[in-house]
This record gives C-alpha cells, structure tokens and sequence, in this order.
C-alpha cells in the first residue's frame, strides 16, 4: 500500500503563521505536523510516500528526507500551486503512479492518533473514507451516509446555504483509502480530465460526488468512534489541535483562554450557567431570526433599557442594560478608586481586581450585617454577593435590608448575579418601594438565563446622580442585536424560567448528596448558588492530579479555588450541571481517586486514612 499526502498549498488560512516556514513544519505538542502525518503512517507499515509539493518545496522535501531517511519518499512539484487547488495536486500525482498498489490518501492539514489510520487499512472494503459526526468548529466538505454506511451525497461548502442542516450529515478527515483499480480507472479518468479541460482550482472531492451521483463509484463511510484527530487550517485550528494531542497541557490551555470551549471536546464544571434555560423552541426562535439580527444594529441605550424594564417589571429609569455585569466594574472603580472599600473574602476576581487594596469581611458561610457593618465603620462603599461566588453564602432578605438601612451614609453594593438559584427575593422590587438611593444591584443575567455567551447583565439604582454617571459611560449601541431579542423572548415564556430555578435546586441537592458520599471530599458548604464548594482531603497538589487526571482520561474540567482560602485547605467549586452529567462527574472522581491510590501519587489525609 502507498500514501499520497498534499501539502502543496500556500496555507492561505495559516497566515501569518505560514508565511515564513512550511503549514505542515508548524508544531503540535512540540512535534511537527508532518512528523505526525508520517509517523502514521510508518506506525501503519507504509514505507512507499508520494508527496506533492509546491510552496516551499525545498524546505519541506529536505526535512522529511532528513527526518524519515529509512522511508521511500518521491516528490511531486506542483508548480502551479498559487492559482490551483487539490484536485490539480493530486491529478499530478495520478500521472506519476503504476497503481500496482491500493492509495491511501491524505491531506496535511491533518493530526490524528494511530488508531484513526489503522480503522481506515483494516476495512474489507475497497474504497472507504474516514468520517466522523459534525460538530461545531468544523468547515469544509460534508458527507451523507446510508444506513449501510455508504457515501450516498458529498456536499461541498459552497453548497451548504444559510438553512442547511447538519444535523445527520459526517464530516470527511480528507483521509481515503481508494483500490488501485479504482485509482487506474474510473477516478483517475474523470479527475484528470475535469483538472485539465474543465477547471483545475476545485477539489478532488467534487470528482468523488459526481461518481458517487451517477453511480460510477461506491465509497464506504468509515464512522470514527472517539478516536482522536483535528484540522489545523488557521490558527484556531492549530491552538485547538494542541488541546487535543497535548494532553498534559489542557488544564493549562483551559485556565488561560477563560472560555471559548465551543471547540473543545470537555464537559464542563468550573464554569456556571442553568442548564435548563433557554427553552427548545426560544433557541429556534433565536436561531429562526439570526440572518436578520446580524444584519440589523441594535437599540439604542434608553430603548435598552425599558426592554429590560419590562422583564424585571421596575422603573427603566432605574436600570440599566449592560453588556455583562463586567461592563460596570471600570465605570463604579473610576468612582470609588482611592476610597475605602469593604469585600467578602473571599469573592470572585473582579472585585479584587476592581479594588486590590480593599478591606475585607470574612465569608465563613453565615451572613452577619452585624460584623459586616462593624467592619465597615470607615469605608465609602460596602460589597455583598449574594448568593457569595464560591461560598455559596447567601443574605436573607430581611437581614439585608437591615444592613442597608443602617448604612445610610455609605454606598452598598449588591451582586445579585446567582439570587435566583437561592429561594431569597431580589431586593429590586424592595428598593423600587422604599428608594434607598445609597444602593446599587448588580446582577449578571447570563448565568442565570443559560446563555453566557450573550454577555447579558444589568445594574439597578434609584439615585439619578448614579443613573447619569453609568449612562454616560455606555456607548450609544452598547447591546447586540442577538441579545436584545433574548430578552424581547423573555416575555413569551414567563412559566420556564422559574421551572429551570426548581430543577435546578433538586440537583444542587442530589450532586451535593453525591459528592458527600465520595471518599476524597470531605466537606460539600451548602450553597444558594448552581454551584457547590467542596474541600477535599488532598494536598493542593495532589488535587491538581487529580484534577489533570479528570480531564485527560473523562473529559472533565473542574475548578481549583484553593487560593482564595487561606487555611491551607484544598477546594474546588463545581457547577451544578444535569443529573447525568453530575452522575458522570462523581463517577469519575471515584476512579480517579482509587487510581491514584493504587499509582500512591495520592498520599494525603485520605492515603493515611486507609
């Protein structure tokens, strides 16, 4: 069996990565991408490799001979490499070949694991492309596939309009395996035909749809099943590759981009949103209009904010629609900078980096306006979350509203972004009554509605002077369009959200039975919040194995808070996600731990106890 791999392109899409060095020399784990593509298949038993080549030639041909010297290579040079694409590659390639042998064909923009390439050789059929299901991130040609597992339509990208499902379509790696019968005949005589006469800057994947459309050729899908592989196109794609086949970097790599995890492939507990809001059809609704909402600008501020109003039902006047809570952490510093702050300790990030000089109250898991106004004898401004991030902390009403009647002179500042997960009220419609001007609510409703990545959040005050110092820090178009129409939704579907706060509860309460029960936790706080903070009997290190461990063999990514703590104890907040998924989380740290034990790389409270 012979290889063709293509890798003449410019990699267009790599730069500026690509503009001094070959796409395929660019590193993975600290491996060259070619390196991989090879190792492959000289793992697979395949010594004989066609490559075609075009952009720096040269300097790709010389490492791959200087890399791989026990390999029979032979280089095709496809000259025409800036104004051509694959199809003229590889109809190259054809010309150059006996056929006395099956193809496997590669692209090289491509990683996988060993286990990907022998599925493909191991196949009783005579031509079959490698396919997995597609999922967000991917681009390019799409397959789909019969019940028998045959190829029955390939649809290119520039056929995949504004409405195309795929939803049942596969995506092709670009990894084949072809007869060299077929190769002699049928596919060679179409490819080098339509490269020559009829347009040579296509793909060869449109040869294969036309043979497979008029029933010239069968071509067997090859399902992948968890196997590993990635496309490095652009950078994205490299960065995403990285997270895949260097695996003990992924915590490292998830830690640093604080987001953007659509393309990866974890099940996520460090970060916090209702699993069960929005809706199916509110989704759809969203999903029905998205060509019209990316098109259109949205409202204005003031517009904003009365659309806001009508989902909170208080005075627009007093609320203002942010682009996530964050959005206010400049505008209230730039007031409050050099002034004397109070903040729970310990609290989520922001406040700490908003006021790094700032006093604070301890959260030992009660709230005591008592302690909270004996602490704050000399500050300006007063911050309670409630319920607190990672504590779970949470203020009752009433205790609330006595601390904030007892600091007329001062500013309180309440972070109401995880009330709703609590049982407590808001304390908007309170203060819509009884107009304590010296309170500011802050709240991020992107959590709380499911939808983080719409970066939706508010802050509420009746003071005017504060209303004005906030509106004149917002831009005129402050909110997108996407987002302006989730809440528009919102009234349409009054019943679901406090359904989804039910659930909700019922989980917290199941997962924090769940993680009590497991041997390495030894303390679940309760909590008001769609998170739990657990204490672990481990060393902090111990629980970063553990942690790696979780992520590396289950896919599951949790939360090391134990900075925030100054005892010396080891944490972890994990977000309340499904039943299933909770179930899955627990399951896994259970293994993980007994691993461990077995590996002595956990010799903590927990090891000495047994």
């Amino acid at each position: 069996m012979r290889a063709i791999i293509l890798a003449a392109g410019l990699g267009r899409r790599m730069m500026p990565l690509s503009e001094h060095v070959h796409k395929t020399l660019l590193t993975i784990g600290g491996q060259p991408i070619i390196n991989r593509l090879i190792g492959g298949l000289r793992e697979s038993g395949i010594v004989r490799i066609t490559i075609v080549t075009g952009y720096r030639a040269h300097e790709l041909e010389s490492h791959v001979l200087e890399h791989f010297p026990e390999l029979q290579f032979s280089f095709v040079r496809n000259e025409l490499y800036e104004s051509t694409n694959n199809i003229h590659s590889l109809a190259l390639a054809f010309e150059q070949l006996d056929f006395d042998e099956d193809i496997v064909l590669l692209e090289s923009d491509l990683i996988y694991e060993p286990a990907v390439l022998r599925r493909l050789i191991a196949s009783k059929h005579d031509n079959v492309a490698v396919v997995d299901r597609y999922r967000v991130g991917l681009d390019g040609t799409v397959v789909a596939v019969s019940e028998s597992k045959v190829v029955t339509h390939v649809i290119p990208a520039s056929l995949q309009g504004p409405n195309f499902d795929f939803s049942e379509k596969y995506k092709t790696l670009n990894i084949y395996k072809f007869s060299a019968e077929f190769c002699r005949t049928t596919f060679n005589r179409l490819l080098s035909y339509y490269s020559r006469i009829i347009d040579n800057n296509c793909y060869y994947e449109l040869i294969l749809g036309i043979l497979i459309y008029m029933q010239q050729a069968q071509i067997h899908a090859e399902t992948l099943n968890g196997e590993l592989w990635a496309e490095v196109d652009d950078p994205n794609d490299l960065r995403n590759a990285e997270f895949v086949f260097a695996p003990q970097d992924r915590r490292r790599h998830l830690e640093s981009s604080w987001g953007g995890y659509w393309n990866t492939p974890i099940l996520d507990f460090a970060f916090i949103r209702n699993m069960y809001f929005p809706p199916d059809s509110m989704v759809s609704q969203l999903t029905s209009n998205l060509s019209k909402l990316i098109t259109n600008y949205g409202s204005t501020q003031s517009v904003l904010n009365e659309k806001l109003a009508n989902y909170l039902r208080c005075n627009p006047e007093n609320v203002h629609f942010l682009n996530g809570a964050s959005q206010f952490f400049p505008i209230f510093r730039r007031y409050f900078v050099g002034r004397r702050v109070l903040l729970p300790q310990p609290t989520f990030g922001e406040f700490h980096r908003a006021f790094p000089d700032a006093a604070t109250y301890r959260d030992d898991g009660h709230f005591s306006p008592g302690e909270i106004l004996r602490r704050a004898r000399d500050s300006d401004l007063i911050v309670v979350v409630t319920p607190n991030n990672p504590t779970g902390t949470t203020a009752p009403g009433t205790g609330l509203q006595d601390l904030i009647r007892s600091a007329d002179d001062k500013t309180v500042l309440v972070d109401e972004s995880f009330i709703d997960f609590s049982g407590e009220p808001s304390l908007i419609p309170w203060l819509e009554q009884e107009n304590h001007s010296n309170v500011i609510v802050l709240k991020s409703l992107s959590k709380v509605l499911g939808v983080p990545g719409l970066r939706i959040g508010f802050v509420h005050t009746t003071d005017p002077i504060w209303s004005e110092r906030i509106e004149s820090q917002l831009p005129v178009w402050n909110i997108n369009s996407v987002a302006e129409h989730f809440i528009e939704l919102l009234l349409k579907y009054p019943a679901d959200l406090p359904s989804s706060f039910k659930q909700s509860h019922l989980d917290r309460a199941a997962l924090s039975e769940e993680l009590s029960r497991l041997d390495i936790v030894e303390q679940v706080f309760p909590s008001g919040g769609n998170f739990l903070l657990t204490r672990l009997r481990a060393s902090e290190e111990e629980a970063d194995r553990l942690a790696d461990a979780l992520l590396i063999d289950h896919g599951i990514y949790v939360k090391s808070i134990s900075s925030k703590f100054a005892d010396g104890g080891t944490y972890w907040r994990v977000a309340v996600r499904t039943p299933e998924d909770n179930s899955q989380l627990c399951d896994a740290l259970s293994r993980a731990t007994e691993t461990a034990l077995a590996n002595r790389t956990l010799v903590g409270s927990l090891a000495a106890g047994r």
